[in-house]
């Protein structure tokens, strides 16, 4: 069973090779690595070119402007020849067993969503914390706050069918996540902690007050709220995220 791991790059060349060598040495091999560069002005591209030169199974492709990683991840997901899409970025870690535990979970349960706890680990690797999941989801409780790391998702795109991202610039892996939920009545927790989530100094998704603006687009314009609607799951996701942080 093919697995389609789509991977968006932009100047990510100080973490790209230690990302790469985290799925090229998956116990579980049947995978294909989609990786599109959003026009990075580093090394990324050269970077890219030698790894898809050393192995078949990855695919690299550079788009000619900056438009975001929404954008950069449909134009993998467009080339996605898998019965299951997997998501890591490009400074992202996944344990050796991630693919084999997670597909085998899932085929095992007859599952079409799953995903798993992971590690919240810092620029130079060391770990910050290990993030717990619930065991169960579904949308109803994912609209109230984010539960799933992205990198650890993983769904069934044969029964689903192919589910492409909102393009905004900002959270659109969790509008994503919330238009997968739709398509499935639970998902299930691989049991397990099966990756590493780099928080990056500076960046706008490790400061999460930044991200309420979008939190309220996707409301708004993704999920159609009027404003009231909107403000009240705005309202819910901040309380929603506290109580989450002190358990």
């Amino acid at each position: 069973m093919l697995v389609s791991i789509i991977t968006p790059t932009y100047n990510s060349s100080g973490f790209l090779r230690e990302t790469f060598e985290s799925i090229i040495n998956q116990s579980y091999t049947n995978w294909e690595l989609i990786v599109t560069d959003d026009c990075s002005s580093d090394n990324t591209w050269q970077l890219l070119k030698e790894f898809a030169e050393k192995d078949s199974r990855i695919s690299v492709f550079r788009l000619n402007n900056n438009l975001g990683p929404g954008y950069a991840r449909n134009h993998s997901i467009a080339k996605a020849k898998g019965k299951y899409l997997a998501f890591c970025d490009s400074d992202d870690l996944w344990n050796v067993n991630k693919l084999e535990k997670q597909i085998s979970f899932m085929s095992m349960n007859n599952l079409l969503l799953t995903y798993s706890d992971y590690d919240e680990i810092s620029e130079s690797s060391g770990l910050i914390r290990s993030v717990i999941s619930p065991s169960n989801l579904t949308y109803k409780r994912m609209i109230n706050n984010d539960y799933v790391g992205f990198l650890t998702l993983i769904y069934n795109c044969e029964k689903i069918g192919k589910i492409f991202m909102p393009e905004m610039r900002r959270r659109q892996d969790y509008a994503y996540k919330l238009i997968l939920f739709k398509h499935v009545k639970v998902a299930s927790k691989t049991p397990g902690n099966l990756a590493q989530y780099r928080v990056r100094r500076n960046s706008i998704s490790s400061n999460k007050f930044k991200l309420l603006k979008y939190n309220y687009k996707i409301y708004s314009d993704i999920e159609g709220f009027n404003t009231f609607k909107a403000t009240y799951f705005m309202i819910r996701f901040i309380i929603f995220y506290f109580l989450k942080k002190i358990k």
